[in-house]
C-alpha cells in the first residue's frame, strides 16, 4: 500500500499526478518538467521521499554485527555520523542498499519499502550469537527532502541548524513546529540537501512549516519526474533500477560510493576483492544519450550487428543536455564512449564508459 501523503493543503496547491517509483506510489510532478528542475537547480526544491523502509538495531553488539554483514565501515560511525553501504549475498549480488545513521543508543537503517520484507529477514537470520535486536519500524516515519542551493536558508529558517555543518550522511536532532525529528544531510539530486525524518503522526505541521520556509526561500515543491532527471545529471544511480540482485557492485559502480575497503570481512566481501584484484568486468553501467520519437522503457535491448549487448536500466529527459539521457549495462565488446546502438525504434549513444562516480556524494565542500 502507497504511504498517505501529508493533509495540509499546502501540499496541492495543484493536484499533483502520481507514479510509482521504487515501488511506491509517489508525486511525479505538480509543475512543468523545466520548471521543478529550474527550482531545484538555482533556488530550493522539496520533494516527498515516502519509499523507506526503517530498521532499528539496538543492543551493544550493533554495530559489530551490521559491519560483519554489510559493505559500509559501520563500527567507524561515531554517534551523529551516517555511511551508505550494501547488504550482498555470498556470491556478491545486491539485496539492498542500506544508510545506516549511528545514534548514542541505537543504530537507524534506511532501506527500500519493496524489499523491506527479504531485509528485514536476511539482517534478522543471522543474529544468533550478537546481543542485539532488530525492529521493524517503517510504520513510525514519514520523510521528506530539502535540495538545491538555498536549501541551507531554509532548512536554518525552519529547525535552525546549519546543514553545512554536518558532514554528508551526518545527523541530528530537529525541532520543528513543536515536533522532534531527525535532519539528515544527504542528496537525491546531487545538490546541497536534507532529509527530515518525522514521526508519521506528526508529519502534517512539520511539512507546512518547512514547506514555508523553502517558499520563502524562493523554492516550492517538485516531483519525481524531476527528481530523476536530476539524478540522472548528477549520475546518482538508483536501487530497484540501476542495480539490484543481478548485479555486483562493480557493474553498477559503486565500489567508490558504498563500499569500504579498509573494514575488515563481510558477507560477499570474498567476490567484491576479487574484482577488485584482477579488475576484469564483462559488463558495466554506462550513460546513455537516446535519439528517436519516445524515451526507451526501461529493459529495451541495446543492439548491435543484429545481437543484445545491454539493456536500458533507467531513462529521462535532460533539461542540461535537451535530450533523453540514461543508464544501461553493456557488455565490454559494445561500450566505448561514442559508440551507437539499436534502442527499440531509436537509438543510444554511449557517453560515458563506464558511467562516473556520482557527482557530489562524498565531497561535502562540492555541495556548498
Amino acid at each position: 500500500m502507497a504511504p498517505e501523503q501529508p493533509k495540509t493543503a499546502n501540499f496541492t496547491l495543484r493536484r499533483p499526478s502520481f507514479g510509482s517509483y521504487f515501488g511506491v506510489e509517489l508525486p511525479a510532478a505538480f509543475d512543468e518538467l523545466e520548471l521543478e528542475w529550474r527550482r531545484a537547480r538555482e533556488s530550493v526544491a522539496m520533494f516527498n521521499t515516502g519509499y523507506h523502509a526503517v530498521f532499528e538495531l539496538t543492543g551493544p553488539d550493533r554495530a559489530r554485527y551490521l559491519n560483519a554483514i554489510t559493505s559500509g565501515d559501520i563500527r567507524g560511525l561515531s554517534p551523529g555520523r551516517g555511511t551508505p553501504g550494501l547488504l550482498l549475498n555470498s556470491q556478491g549480488h545486491i539485496l539492498a542498499e542500506l544508510d545506516t545513521l549511528a545514534l548514542d543508543d541505537r543504530s537507524l537503517i534506511l532501506s527500500h519499502a519493496m524489499v523491506a520484507t527479504r531485509t528485514f529477514e536476511t539482517l534478522d537470520k543471522f543474529i544468533i550469537m550478537d546481543d542485539c535486536t532488530l525492529k521493524d519500524d517503517s510504520a513510525a516515519w514519514k520523510s521528506f527532502a530539502v535540495e538545491g542551493p538555498r536549501a541551507r536558508e531554509a532548512v536554518t529558517a525552519v529547525c535552525g541548524a546549519a546543514l553545512e555543518e554536518l558532514p554528508l550522511f551526518g545527523h541530528r536532532a530537529a525541532k520543528i513546529a513543536g515536533v522532534d525529528c531527525r535532519l539528515l544531510r544527504r542528496s537525491h539530486c546531487g545538490l546541497l540537501g536534507g532529509e527530515l525524518l518525522v514521526p508519521a503522526g506528526q508529519i502534517d505541521p512539520v511539512w507546512e512549516a518547512a514547506l514555508a520556509a523553502v517558499r520563502a526561500a524562493g523554492g516550492g515543491l517538485i516531483g519525481w519526474d524531476a527528481v530523476n532527471s536530476l539524478r540522472l545529471e548528477a549520475r546518482l544511480r538508483w536501487f530497484g533500477s540501476d542495480f539490484d540482485d543481478s548485479v555486483i557492485p562493480h557493474e553498477a559502480g559503486l565500489e567508490t560510493t558504498h563500499i569500504s575497503f579498509t573494514k575488515g570481512c563481510y558477507t560477499g566481501q570474498e567476490i567484491v576483492e576479487r574484482v577488485r584484484s584482477r579488475g576484469k568486468l564483462n559488463r558495466w553501467l554506462v550513460l546513455l544519450e537516446f535519439g528517436g520519437q519516445a524515451p526507451p522503457a526501461a529493459g529495451t535491448k541495446l543492439d548491435a550487428e543484429g545481437k543484445a549487448w545491454g539493456h536500458v536500466t533507467s531513462c529521462a529527459y535532460s533539461p542540461e543536455r535537451k535530450a533523453y539521457i540514461g543508464f544501461g549495462y553493456l557488455r565490454r565488446e559494445h561500450s566505448s564512449v561514442g559508440e551507437t546502438l539499436q534502442c527499440g525504434d531509436g537509438t543510444a549513444r554511449v557517453l560515458e564508459s563506464p558511467a562516473e562516480p556520482p557527482k557530489n556524494y562524498f565531497a561535502p565542500a562540492a555541495c556548498e
